[in-house]
């Protein structure tokens, strides 16, 4: 038996306890309001899939469903399509990774494959250890799954060594298990930082030392603005490393196809849980894919990207430089889509949320990237979707309310947010 729960939602005694942990974040009403034409989104994620050319996505599928309709339209097989699954060899190779198809899980987007390995690696309490500050989508995987999410200390360059060593060892002494360490080494989601190749085999030797599974996200690697993509940690580690990578920022979010390359065991484990979840992922999507990667030019179209990209973070960067008030910061990204913004000391960024919409532009507060209510002088700018003017424009509109704030607080005192944040929440696709 359950209680009436409420005139709202009469089920709400019979959820489970984890769904406690899922809920829509406080500002999601707001971005209702954001998506207005009239207001500048510095805020969403989406990939700017107007660079592709869509006469060849229309001759894809044409071609696909002409020749391959009923194997597209059917079911698949549960671990994904073996000649995709080569394929991603040649894609992950560009940042050095070398598996075998058998060793790679075709999932819907690698949103799914974080849940499949927060699932199988898992218990309620259990420890992962996250960057500070992190990918809310990762964030609301781990709350749904009821672990006890630690931030650890990231720098210019990324996570930080000496204060992983500290997390790891504190929990050691506090008795906690620590399942995952989750990592995403390149052109950081939200922080825009990159590790170097030093950083990335301190963190592995560390994750080596300590017998905790390394889970690299690696969404952004082939976006980078200057020479070669990074190489993966996973390149270094075969059986300590889940590696996750998708197609979404590389060829169009909507397929919603993405991959883990994971040990054999763990290949398993993965393959069952995603089964049981959804039996298989969208055949139809996944040779949409392959028949991308088999017949355009898939490294010309994301030299594309790189480019657009590029654009419109320069524009990002110099309009910040040109505008923001004394005491601003910003990360400078060397490619991916955001960057990370920290406010003059007293400002408050989800506070000053409804008064940047108000004024016709949006970002993503910094609190929704932790857990624990941190990040409130800070602000995510994304830069991949608006167009390099609309960009400047909505730098100019930010700096105004910035300028507004300081003098609020000048004359009243430090302002803060009316309900305060104290855990992550779940996002919408295109703020994620």
């Amino acid at each position: 038996m359950t209680t009436a729960g409420s005139r709202l939602d009469p089920w709400v005694d019979a959820y489970a306890a984890r769904a406690n942990a899922m809920r829509a974040s406080e500002i999601r009403a707001l971005f209702a309001v954001a998506s207005r034409p009239e207001v500048v989104s510095l805020a969403g994620g989406m990939p700017y899939v107007q660079a592709l050319p869509v006469d060849m996505l229309t001759s894809t599928a044409e071609r696909l469903l002409k020749e391959r309709g009923p194997v597209a339209l059917q079911y698949g097989s549960g671990q994904g399509d073996v000649t995709l699954r080569e394929q991603i060899l040649d894609v992950i190779g560009e940042v050095g990774v070398t598996a075998h198809p058998d060793d790679i899980v075709v999932t819907t987007g690698s949103q799914m494959a974080l849940d499949l390995v927060t699932r199988v690696f898992c218990d309620p309490g259990d420890v992962v250890i996250v960057e500070a500050p992190s990918y809310v989508g990762a964030l609301g995987v781990f709350k749904a799954f009821e672990c006890e999410v630690i931030h650890v200390a990231m720098d210019d360059e990324g996570l930080v060594p000496q204060a992983l060593s500290e997390a790891l060892e504190r929990c050691e002494r506090e008795g906690k298990t620590v399942k995952l360490i989750y990592t995403i080494p390149s052109f950081h989601n939200p922080a825009g930082v990159t590790q170097g190749p030093e950083r990335r085999a301190q963190i592995l030797s560390i994750a080596q030392s300590a017998g905790v599974l390394l889970l690299e996200d690696d969404p952004y690697g082939l976006l980078g603005f200057e020479g070669e993509p990074p190489r993966a940690i996973r390149a270094d580690d075969a059986e300590g490393v889940v590696y996750l990578g998708s197609f979404s920022k590389t060829i169009a979010s909507g397929l919603r196809v993405g991959w883990a390359v994971a040990p054999h065991g763990v290949r398993e484990k993965l393959v069952l849980a995603a089964e049981a979840a959804i039996l298989c992922p969208s055949n139809y999507a996944q040779l949409t894919v392959s028949e991308y990667l088999a017949t355009q030019p898939w490294r010309e179209q994301i030299k594309t990207f790189r480019e657009v990209y590029r654009e419109r973070r320069d524009a990002l960067l110099e309009s910040l430089q040109a505008l923001m008030p004394e005491g601003t910061t910003w990360t400078i990204p060397a490619g991916g889509f955001y960057s990370w913004l920290t406010l003059p000391e007293g400002l408050d960024a989800t506070a000053m949320l409804p008064r940047a919409v108000a004024n016709l532009v949006a970002y993503v507060p910094g609190t929704g990237f932790y857990v624990d209510g941190q990040g409130r002088q800070n602000m995510r700018l994304s830069y991949c979707y608006p167009e390099p003017d609309r960009i400047r424009e909505g730098v100019r509109r930010l700096a105004a309310v910035i300028e507004e704030e300081l003098e609020l607080v000048q004359t009243f005192g430090t302002t803060h947010a009316l309900n305060p944040v104290t855990g992550s929440s779940v996002p919408s696709p295109d703020l994620a």
